[in-house]
Parts: structure tokens; sequence; C-alpha cells
């Protein structure tokens, strides 16, 4: 009964997303304005953590799982994607390298920031 009362949670905040989509003009997917709702109910308290962790985490482990649709829709739309299948294989290696730069680059910045804190807050 938890799981499902963490995954309603969940699943209204998502709704709220979806609302939010369709009343506010700009092209952000429902998706991204309900992952926004949900990150600010958490910092700010309004949703405690414990309320989705469990169905969250569950969430994050079977992620794989939902990329098989989109990998099936690759593969029934095969015959306009082979033509061009070079140039999307260099622009998906050129751009998951670019954001791993980016995100090491970003997460280096974050740890160098929290040990001078730590660091500031010995001395």
């Amino acid at each position: 009964m938890k799981w499902m009362k963490q995954f309603g949670i969940i699943l209204l905040v998502s709704f709220v997303g979806e609302v939010l989509e369709k009343w506010i003009p700009l092209p952000i997917p429902a998706s991204i304005y309900g992952i926004i709702l949900l990150f600010l109910c958490l910092k700010l308290r309004i949703i405690p953590h414990e309320s989705v962790h469990e169905t969250g985490k569950f969430l994050i482990e079977i992620m794989p799982l939902m990329f098989i649709p989109a990998a099936v829709g690759l593969l029934e739309t095969w015959d306009v994607i082979a033509p061009a299948w070079l140039e999307y294989v260099a622009v998906t290696v050129l751009s998951t390298w670019i954001v791993m730069i980016i995100s090491g680059k970003v997460t280096q910045s974050v740890i160098r920031h929290r040990k001078k804190g730590v660091q500031e807050n010995h001395v």
C-alpha cells in the first residue's frame, strides 16, 4: 500500500505538470514541468523525501525498460533512418561526449566547492 501511495504522489505531480504545460504557452514538455515541480516540492519539504523515496528508487532501477518502446520505434522506421545512419551515429557520439565533458566539469567544480567549504569550516 505504501508503494501505491508513493506512486500516486508521483503521478499527481506529473498530472500537475501536464496541466501546467497546457496553461503556460512555452515549448516545454509536461515531464519537465513535472520534474521541476517535484524537485521544488522536495526541496521546500512540501513533499517529504520519504514519501516518494522507495518508489522513485524502483522507477530508476527499471528505467532501462522504458527505452524498449523507443528502440522498437527506431526499428520500425529503419527505412527512413537507414540513408542517414552515419549522421545519426556521429551526432549521438558527439553529443554524448559533450554531455559527459560538461557533466564531469560541473561535478569537479561542485566537489572542489564542497571541499573548499569543508576546509574553511575546519579552520
